[in-house]
């Protein structure tokens, strides 16, 4: 779940049926047919492909980017024709699976992460491993990114954009509570303390801040005991695993932060907005998120880029990840599926281009330094786009290196099978242990186990 953009939108959580999709229903195209005019030396023919989520027109920057993009992507190709396709949302819940039963979605339509497996269990998507020769940028991607869209051996789409989660903090508070900016907490201790000084600097002030409802604290529950080295659900997905010394772990942290050390403030049962709210008034100290945080809280909370940063879950072996990227429609051709690939790379795969065309974006006056897209790791396309970020920056992006430097050394992990249905599960234990002094954590991690096997065992 990524705030905002994807909260809202994964909220719905939707069933993929594979009714109508026989088990040759996502095979793929013949690739043979695709290369008989190159190998006999005729010109390409014209191909027309459809692309989904084009920047809605009510955001003209970002659209008019995505035209420039296609007006220079196609003096290389001339033979193919972009047409992208608008919307805001770019996936509506209510209609998205019906247009993928229906053969409806475009040529190369957008997905969220969540969605992949399902979509590839369906048969509602084309194989294109039989043309991934032709994107170089595809063996610089991170191999836990690209197992995304893997199912065995074949590949069925690729990223645009990955995050994962680690802790932001505003560094203006650290300062006031003689804590140093420059040295971030590395462990839950850390920020147990840190947490304490930033409370202790007069009323109003919270030393850290944690979701406990609207499905956003099973979330941040989520998040935490990936960090710890713990699971929600068992490798086979058929049983909960939260029920463990992790998640006791989570539980007592932030038991003992909210009535021993007062460092979280009295008022509970925080959503999505509220912590953002609390961020950008400059009176939270700290919170789990993603460095699109902070865009949102410069973007629509008040607060200001220069106030804070963002360093990794503390203690963290695994970083719960998401994202987005796109897959083929099962109807499309091969030399459409290969017109996609090209365009996708273009866009969305290099450096200096498409979405990491930095120098436009600051022409533009949008905000560059964030390191919210982490797609290829220490490779040598990521340290481009690194050096690219650093050059155009608009951001004071060491503010984010700890972020960097952490991501390095962790393994994405997604969110588990029906994760908003458990995060409503979750809620409950997270709201119990920030409202109530007596609450029993083992108790509660053991009746939310009790559901969350229900929950597993009817999508089985």
């Amino acid at each position: 779940m990524k705030p905002r953009n994807l909260a809202i939108l994964l909220s719905a959580g939707i069933a993929f049926a594979a009714a109508g999709c026989g088990s040759d229903a996502g095979s793929t195209p013949d690739a043979k047919s695709s290369q008989g005019s190159a190998a006999s030396g005729a010109a390409a023919a014209p191909v027309t492909i459809t692309v989904g989520c084009k920047p809605p027109k009510n955001n003209p920057k970002e659209a008019a980017q995505w035209d420039a993009d296609v007006a220079a992507f196609q003096k290389p190709h001339p033979d193919i024709t972009v047409e992208g396709k608008d919307a805001f949302p770019c996936i509506v819940p209510e209609t998205f699976q019906a247009k993928l039963a229906g053969g409806e979605m475009e040529d190369v339509f957008y997905v969220y992460y969540t969605d992949v497996q399902k979509i590839i269990a369906a048969g509602q998507a084309a194989d294109i491993t039989p043309y991934l020769d032709s994107v170089p940028a595809l063996k610089n991607i991170r191999p836990d990114v690209i197992s995304v869209f893997k199912s065995g051996d074949k590949v069925y789409g690729l990223p645009r954009v990955n995050y994962s989660t680690g802790l932001v903090y505003n560094r203006k508070l650290f300062t006031q509570a003689g804590l140093d900016p420059d040295q971030p907490p590395k462990t839950w201790a850390d920020v147990q303390a840190a947490a304490k000084k930033i409370a202790a600097l007069g009323p109003g002030y919270v030393g850290y801040g944690e979701y406990s409802a609207g499905n956003t604290g099973g979330w941040h529950f989520t998040s935490s005991i990936y960090g710890r080295g713990g699971d929600i659900v068992t490798p086979d997905g058929k049983k909960a695993a939260f029920n463990s010394p992790q998640g006791k772990a989570v539980l007592e942290n932030l038991k003992q932060m909210r009535w021993t050390d007062d460092s979280m403030g009295t008022k509970q049962l925080l959503r999505w907005e509220d912590l953002m709210r609390m961020m950008g008034s400059g009176k939270l100290g700290m919170m789990i998120g993603a460095p699109d945080v902070v865009k949102e809280v410069n973007n629509t909370f008040k607060g200001k880029f220069d106030d804070y940063g963002v360093t990794g879950l503390p203690e963290a072996q695994y970083s719960l990840s998401g994202g987005d990227g796109y897959m083929f429609n099962p109807k499309a051709t091969p030399e459409q599926i290969k017109a996609g690939l090209a365009w996708l790379e273009y866009k969305f795969l290099t450096p200096g281009q498409g979405q990491f065309n930095y120098e436009r974006a600051k022409a533009d006056g949008l905000p560059v330094g964030l390191p919210d897209i982490d797609l290829f790791g220490t490779t040598e396309p990521g340290t481009k786009i690194q050096d690219l970020r650093k050059q155009f920056a608009t951001v004071p992006v060491e503010h984010f290196q700890p972020y960097v430097d952490a991501n390095a050394a962790v393994q994405f992990k997604l969110e588990p099978p029906k994760a908003q249905e458990i995060y409503a599960v979750l809620d409950t234990p997270m709201s119990a242990v920030l409202t109530r002094q007596d609450a029993n954590i083992d108790q509660l991690l053991s009746d939310a186990a009790k559901k969350v096997d229900n929950i597993l065992a009817k999508s089985s």
